[in-house]
């Protein structure tokens, strides 16, 4: 049996069944656990959760509770709430570079494979066989700025012009995949063969008309129908090189597929959908929800992982979206975040130890309605005087500049006023 309460009412003894509200909302990714401490409580409650559905048939029920719990101090808290997270991070990465350290050689990488994705596309269009050599010797650059520093290449790749979109796009998924793959536990071959299904998932589109894929307005039925054959476009043309592997084979022709079916060309359905292309369907979506295109402007990443969670059950695998959240953050570079003290922040680079606490660039005092110095915290060290309490659309703010504010340092321009 199941019983809604309020954290204040819970004790040990009792098993946790659900937290309310959205998981994104607080950094917790385990819900169901026995209270087995004091201290699990605790975390709780400063985690913001409010209340939790307990079940009475594997712990205690409220009635069966008494008697005070023991006190235990927030430095002990604290210390377990580290060690939790730490060990919620499943990949270390030797050598990290910081997000300034490789931004620079992330962007020369970008600008490689942008002209090598433009001529792979151009071979595919001419029907020319696909130098899958070649592309394997880019995934093993991207692979590498993604070791040095995950956050760097995937989020200029993301920077792309709506012109650029689809061959930045392919970029971005191999990026994406090759993070999420460390995440998820891959092994060296894997990996790779996730980096190159990556860049390689939407090469059917090389023979799709470009007016229909850059038309700025609604696509009409035989447009749209045009562009969904895509998969099995890009399948046709890497079974016909005979040069690429199953993996890259499978995440082509089914990165369209949903969980509960709804997907295309083939409708498949939770367990008959590879976990690659399961893979596949993550990174492709959240990199064309946050990428301006012809049609329209990308979302903010922060809003875009909300969004994200909320169709999650019918069109991601909740562990591989879980693990792809894990690897960007819940709140990804470039996102608009608002602080406690009433400042307004983007955020430049995550921190392995917890999902909740990156490097924040504050810019802009809401009390004052302006933009201030620019000043960068670390949400992950002891005694921060701030922390973040939500996402924000930059939108309402008038923000024009948030792409460059995360990856300069110097202070950002005045505010511009709305035309």
């Amino acid at each position: 049996m199941l019983k809604k309460i309020s954290v204040s009412q819970l004790r040990v003894g009792m098993h946790v069944h659900e937290l309310c509200g959205s998981w994104l909302d607080h950094p917790f990714w385990r819900t169901r656990f026995p209270v087995k401490e004091a201290r699990d409580i605790d975390r709780l409650a400063d985690g913001g959760v409010a209340e939790v559905w307990i079940d009475v048939s594997k712990g205690l029920d409220v009635e069966d509770t008494g008697g005070d719990q023991p006190e235990v101090s927030r430095a002990d808290t604290d210390r377990r709430i580290d060690a939790e997270q730490a060990r919620e991070v499943d990949v270390r990465r030797p050598g990290r570079a910081s997000m300034g350290a490789e931004l620079e050689r992330a962007s020369s990488i970008c600008q490689k494979a942008r002209g090598a994705v433009i001529s792979m596309f151009s071979e595919a269009r001419m029907g020319q066989a696909i130098d899958s050599e070649g592309a394997l010797d880019l995934v093993d650059e991207i692979n590498a700025s993604v070791e040095r520093n995950p956050g760097a290449l995937i989020s200029l790749a993301r920077l792309k012009t709506a012109d650029d979109y689809t061959f930045m796009h392919s970029i971005a998924v191999c990026g994406l995949m090759l993070s999420l793959g460390r995440q998820l536990g891959l092994d060296g071959r894997q990996l790779r063969d996730a980096g190159l299904a990556g860049l390689l998932h939407d090469l059917g589109k090389a023979v799709v008309p470009a007016g229909v894929l850059n038309k700025p307005g609604e696509l009409t039925q035989s447009e749209f129908d045009l562009v969904k054959k895509h998969p099995q476009l890009g399948h046709a043309i890497l079974i016909e090189a005979g040069t690429v592997g199953e993996i890259a084979l499978d995440v082509c022709l089914h990165h369209h597929e949903r969980m509960d079916g709804t997907g295309y060309p083939y409708r498949l359905q939770g367990s008959a959908i590879s976990l690659y292309a399961k893979m596949g369907a993550v990174c492709d979506v959240y990199d064309a929800i946050t990428s301006n295109r012809p049609y329209k402007n990308g979302w903010n990443p922060a809003e875009s992982i909300r969004r994200m969670a909320e169709w999650s059950k019918g069109h991601f695998d909740e562990r591989v979206f879980y693990a792809f959240v894990k690897s960007v953050g819940i709140y990804p570079v470039g996102s608009l975040v608002r602080m406690a003290s009433g400042r307004l922040g983007v955020v430049t680079e995550q921190n392995e130890g917890g999902l909740t606490t990156p490097r924040v660039k504050l810019f802009f005092s809401t009390s004052a309605d302006a933009r201030i110095p620019p000043e960068i915290i670390d949400l992950s060290h002891k005694g921060k005087a701030d922390q973040i309490v939500g996402r924000e659309d930059p939108e309402k703010w008038d923000f024009r500049d948030l792409d460059t504010i995360w990856a300069d340092d110097p202070a950002p321009p005045s505010r511009p006023k709305a035309a």
